[in-house]
């Protein structure tokens, strides 16, 4: 019975260790991976290029110091948190940490364990335990944190990177799960265009690598820079010593006049083209550098003629206390665990340990005291953290998500039905989930936060190429680009302590067409950029009061364009005044007339008894001179400033002294026609054309003209105008006739008169000598109707003044011809 119990017991035992064996997950494949391990409450990864030049099976003879540096500075980060206690209390964080051989495989591998483990068999059913790290820093490039965040992102595990710049990681679609302590690549564009601006270039030539980083770059920058500036060239960097290409990008720095050129690339695809540019001595260029390779290898002395005062975009810089100790107190421990510090010992020392034959064959033996102050590489250097100042934001945004998680309080947690995580089985989802929401000052006083598509704040330090004593190449620090002040300026920078490799020592010029000066507007040239134009003056009456202006500007009526064209200044008014040399010569003549008029007219007054003023019908007579000094003083009301009254007098005196003098000589010559027909016998027709019917005569004459004149001012009378179509930069002042109909019929009237009486004289001419008087009253008609038959055509053609001066010496000409009748 006992015999047949045991066999129950040792079947069902059997049973049950088949069915325990069939709930287990088991790892197709492990990997041999160089690493750094402590154990803590709760993990977190970290994959950093820190060997390369490695072949298979992933043997590296070659390490990165400043891959190793900033692995450390990740084991630095969290024992700083793990010594804080208001930062996760009573919980220890740990890390295991890869090298990914510069090699995407090899990363691909390591993030892999770090989700997966190692262990051979899983023991659990479904395979859902939570994975041995709860997020990931890393990784540095591009390229590989694509991938590896692709993978992480189907599990909601955080990534964070500290060196991965490609725009394409902050769609929150394809990357849900990534966050980056380094900015985007489109945050360095800003900065770069920020920097061009605020020198003044809009002339410049950008070159990229043959890559996804360059191709996004170039992209990227051409698309913000066309509201700044112009490209003159794009080119891109092969990856390989293509001399066909290379030879290309030479000749289209050598042909363009741009002095300042961008390059997005790394130092190892640029050294290709600074081979040839040495070669060929190109000189004379303002390089500006992205943060891929502004603090890179390629800042040496022998490179420093033709790249000396580079300007470039750097990580911010942070010096972290106590960090340089804590990399000199690494020592090797044997842990497999830990085997990195093995290769990194045996590399930094150049020896090799009994138990690791595999490096420096030849080599001597490593002891494990040697003394790492002794020795100057980039590991111990901590005065350019930069990278590994990443690392560390990166680390303390974890760590303030975990605490942050920690802190929930069961019923108000952000889970199903107000529940919060349990901090010691946390998921990654549950991290992801507090990482969005991280805003947070870490203990160096800067805020680290990140935006919507995890991207962290834009801040850069802008440095400079510069030699110092005994010719050794520093780079400075010149500036800070940082999208978080709050004042709206992102870019600071100190110019004085900028270093220009020119002979002036002084900002270049970087512009395809200099700035056009206020007075003349840009014209772009046929099939060039719009930063390539000619500088055109502005026409006459128009201008420009900015530099590169595109257009002119007509000045207001009254206003004309100053020499410079970039003023508009009140037009001068011009009109005939009596201050004027002209003025006063046309007055004096004007009174001269006047003058001769009165003395003749007192002369026939004085002797108005004598036969010869008798004789001489001394009533028209008198009315005749009259009018012809009438005809003198109102050639003065065309003189001086126009003005409403001056305006109405001028043409109505005019018209009424004109008419009133050629109705007297028309009278006088049908009295002189009388006359002679009188002396015929059988003719009476004297007593019917007496004084009385002569007065009468030269009355109407005159009335019709004065009626003319006084519906002319009733309708539409003369009114002082500015004239500014004849001469842009005068506004002459004259007087508008109001009515052309008006003015005509004033003009018609005395010429039709003039006519009449021109006609009678001249038929009467050869009348005896007794009679003679028509002889002297066709000269002076002719006289008369010559000059104003000339004026017509002189009056059209004078410009300005000149007008009314013409107008003035025709009334003068023809009174003057007029009283030459008396002087027989």
């Amino acid at each position: 019975m006992k015999y047949i119990l045991c066999v129950v017991l040792i079947l069902e035992l059997s049973a049950s260790v088949a069915a325990l064996i069939k709930m287990t997950c088991k790892i197709l494949e492990t990997f041999d991976l160089h690493g750094l391990y402590k154990k803590g409450d709760i993990m977190l990864g970290g994959i950093f290029p820190v060997q390369y030049l490695s072949i298979p099976p992933e043997l590296s003879f070659t390490l990165d110091f400043s891959g190793f540096q900033s692995a450390q500075t990740m084991a630095y980060a969290i024992d700083e948190i793990n010594r804080n206690v208001s930062l996760l209390p009573n919980i220890t964080l740990g890390y295991r940490l890869f090298d990914n051989c510069i090699r995407m495989p090899i990363g691909l591998r390591a993030a892999a364990v770090l989700i997966n483990g190692q262990d051979s068999i899983v023991y659990d059913y479904s395979c859902s335990q939570a994975p041995p790290i709860v997020a990931l820093v890393g990784d540095a490039g591009s390229a590989p944190s694509i991938a590896i965040s692709r993978i992480l992102s189907l599990f909601g595990m955080p990534m964070v990177s500290y060196f991965s710049t490609c725009p394409c990681l902050s769609n929150k679609v394809e990357f849900p799960s990534f966050f980056r302590t380094i900015p985007s690549d489109d945050f360095q564009v800003k900065a770069m265009v920020e920097i061009i601006k605020h020198f003044g270039w809009t002339w410049v030539g950008v070159i990229g690598s043959d890559d996804e980083y360059g191709h996004t770059a170039l992209k990227t920058f051409s698309d913000v820079f066309q509201n700044v500036g112009c490209l003159s060239f794009t080119e891109i960097i092969p990856k390989s010593n293509d001399k066909l290409k290379i030879s290309r990008i030479i000749s289209s720095i050598k042909q363009s006049t741009a002095k300042v050129i961008i390059i997005f690339a790394v130092s190892r695809d640029i050294s290709f083209l600074l081979n040839e540019i040495i070669l060929q001595n190109i000189t004379g260029k303002q390089w500006i550098a992205s943060e891929a390779w502004s603090l890179g290898s390629l800042a040496r002395e022998e490179n420093f003629y033709w790249l000396g005062g580079t300007i470039g975009i750097a990580i911010r810089r942070k010096d972290i206390p106590n960090l340089e100790n804590f990399l000199l107190q690494v020592r090797p421990d044997f842990d497999p665990a830990n085997n990195l510090v093995i290769r990194f010992w045996e590399t930094m020392f150049e020896c090799k340990f009994p138990e690791n034959s595999s490096t420096f064959l030849n080599s001597k033996t490593c002891t494990g005291s040697e003394d790492l102050k002794s020795l100057s590489t980039a590991y111990t250097d901590t005065s350019q953290l930069r990278s590994a100042y990443n690392v560390y934001k990166s680390v303390y945004a974890l760590a303030h998500a975990l605490h942050d998680l920690m802190m929930c309080k069961q019923g108000e947690g952000p889970f199903e039905n107000g529940s919060c995580a349990d901090i010691f089985n946390v998921q990654p989802w549950q991290v992801l989930f507090y990482m969005r929401k991280v805003n947070f000052i870490n203990p160096l006083g800067e805020r680290v936060a990140f935006d919507k598509n995890g991207d962290a704040l834009g801040i850069y330090d802008i440095v400079n190429w510069q030699k110092i004593d005994h010719g050794k190449i520093t780079i400075k620090t010149i500036g800070v680009y940082d999208e978080s002040v709050i004042t709206g300026k992102a870019l600071t920078i100190q110019d004085d302590d900028i270093f220009w490799n020119f002979p002036s020592k002084l900002v270049p010029q970087s512009i395809c067409s200099k700035s056009c000066q206020p007075g003349t507007r840009k014209a772009s040239r046929k099939g060039e950029p719009v930063c390539c134009f000619d500088c055109v003056p502005c026409a006459e009456g128009e201008i420009s009061t900015v530099f590169d202006s595109s257009e002119c500007f007509r000045c207001p009526s009254d206003f004309w364009s100053n020499p410079e064209r970039n003023k508009c200044v009140e037009k001068e008014l011009e009109f005939l005044s009596f201050e004027d040399s002209m003025g006063i010569a046309l007055t004096s003549l004007a009174a001269l007339g006047m003058c001769v008029s009165v003395s003749v007219l007192a002369v026939f007054i004085h002797f108005r008894e004598t036969a010869v003023v008798k004789a001489n019908n001394s009533e028209l007579s008198y009315f005749l001179l009259v009018s012809l000094a009438l005809c003198f003083l109102c050639s003065l009301f065309f003189i001086g400033e126009p003005s409403h009254v001056t305006c109405r007098l001028r043409h109505v005196a005019f018209g009424i002294s004109f008419v009133l003098c050629i109705s007297c000589l028309l009278v006088k010559t049908v009295v002189v026609i009388i006359a002679f027909k009188a002396t015929l016998p059988g003719n009476n027709r004297i007593k019917w054309f007496g004084a009385v019917q002569q007065r009468g005569t030269v009355f109407f004459f005159t009335s019709v003209e004065t009626l003319i004149c006084i519906l002319w001012l009733v309708i539409a009378p003369p009114v002082p105008a500015k004239n500014t179509n004849n001469e842009h930069s005068k506004i002459i002042l004259e007087c508008y006739v109001g009515s052309i109909t008006g003015f005509s019929c004033v003009l018609g009237y005395i010429f039709f008169l003039a006519c009449i009486c021109f006609i009678l004289a001249f038929l009467s001419r050869n009348l005896p000598d007794s009679f003679n008087e028509a002889k002297f009253i066709t000269f002076s008609m002719l006289i008369f109707l010559a000059v104003w038959i000339a004026f017509i055509p002189a009056y059209v053609s004078s410009p300005g003044k000149y007008t009314i001066a013409v107008e003035i010496f025709a009334i003068l000409a023809s009174s003057f011809g007029l009283l030459t009748f008396h002087t027989p």
